[in-house]
């Protein structure tokens, strides 16, 4: 099939009412207004009218790439979100005028890690999935300016404006959902749902308290040598990166690690090169550490109903080697439970970190009771 003009679409994240505009690549196409939620339907309907649409959601350091949506896999199209230092990427599917749910992918990810669940789930529910800065194809973070945990929080809040959305649910997966948690807490009268994929809300270790000065260190340490080498990006052969991403992410298969490059690396003439600025490194330098305290006071403010997805060989299982250590992620889930009652549903899943890519069936059907009943849901598979 032969694929139509590509298009481009740019929403602005600028509280002040402006225009979104909409181009055939090489041509012409009128502007349309920016009005609420309904009108980014109507805007995005049109846009999408064809076949296939695409639009450019931008290349690492701000540069622009097109893009084709894949409709038979639902997704309506790609977004480009204008910052101030740039961009952010996002993928839409589901319904325009659907309750909407923005989609947090974990540390080194990239939008692409929803891929195959989200197609999987109710679909008059309208699903973004946004790349955090710096990864995936959203522009990176100016000279320095490091990546800690509240950049990612306050990227959440751009985006939401950007979109006009006043009230949404989040899903994230690891990283994602401690970012989407702390935003929860932070802007309760904004969340309906929270869904935590193998993830925490908050970053609450007690056998890390040691070690927060030295992360604190390393983390500006790290920043500085990036930016003083001014070395050029790696440009690998795509079995070389592959085969370096999968010995790097164990609990990622083959498949899904292709998946996840491909929006995660630009192809040049010679080989494919990372996308992900160079500045992020592990993300115990980038975390907020909190108190039992601090937990408990944060948990309280929360209004959402949440849902916790936990792999029975998940992130903590592998982390740790022995059960007293798992002991800060129990105290979580207990304490969740004891505040938030029957809004809080926690539900294992058999599956590595990674279960939400490498079986997404089994997430989808947890995760799909979840938002289309507020009655409680098995709590064991």
């Amino acid at each position: 099939m032969t694929a139509p003009a590509l298009l481009s679409v740019e929403v602005s994240s600028s509280p002040v009412p402006g225009a979104s505009r909409a181009r055939p690549a090489g041509g012409w196409a009128p502007t349309l207004p920016r009005v609420a939620a309904q009108g980014l339907g109507r805007r995005e309907a049109w846009v999408s009218g064809g076949a296939e649409v695409s639009s450019p959601a931008g290349r690492a350091r701000g540069g622009k790439c097109q893009r084709r949506a894949r409709p038979e896999q639902g997704l309506l199209s790609e977004l480009k979100l204008t910052v101030p230092w740039g961009h952010i990427a996002a993928k839409a599917w589901g319904s325009l005028r659907g309750p909407p749910v923005l989609c947090l992918h974990g540390w080194l990810d990239n939008a692409n890690s929803f891929d195959r669940l989200i197609p999987l789930l109710p679909q008059d529910f309208y699903f973004v999935a946004m790349d955090f800065g710096g990864h995936g194809l959203s522009s990176h973070y100016s000279p320095g300016v490091p990546y800690y945990h509240q950049n990612f929080v306050n990227e959440v809040r751009r985006v939401v404006a950007a979109l006009k959305w006043s009230r949404f649910s989040i899903m994230g997966h690891s990283f994602g959902g401690t970012v989407g948690g702390m935003f929860s807490c932070t802007f309760p009268e904004m969340v309906d749902e929270l869904i935590l994929l193998d993830a925490s809300p908050f970053a609450m270790d007690i056998n890390e308290m040691e070690n927060l000065l030295t992360y604190k260190r390393r983390a500006i340490e790290h920043v500085l040598q990036v930016e003083a080498s001014q070395k050029p990006s790696r440009v690998v052969s795509p079995e070389e990166m592959l085969q370096g991403f999968l010995k790097n992410n164990s609990h990622v298969g083959e498949e899904c690690g292709k998946l996840l490059l491909q929006r995660g690396t630009t192809r040049g003439a010679t080989g494919l090169v990372l996308n992900r600025d160079r500045r992020i490194t592990w993300p115990e330098y980038s975390f907020d550490f909190i108190s039992r305290e601090l937990f408990t006071h944060s948990i309280q403010q929360l209004q959402a109903r949440v849902l916790l997805v936990k792999a029975t060989q998940g992130y903590s299982d592998v982390r740790r080697e022995n059960d007293a250590n798992k002991e800060p992620l129990m105290f979580m889930v207990d304490m969740m439970r004891s505040i938030l009652k029957e809004r809080f549903q926690f539900v294992q899943i058999p599956g590595n970190h990674y279960v939400h890519m490498n079986a997404p069936h089994h997430v989808a059907n947890v995760i799909s009771s979840f938002l289309q009943s507020k009655h409680r849901i098995p709590a064991q598979l």
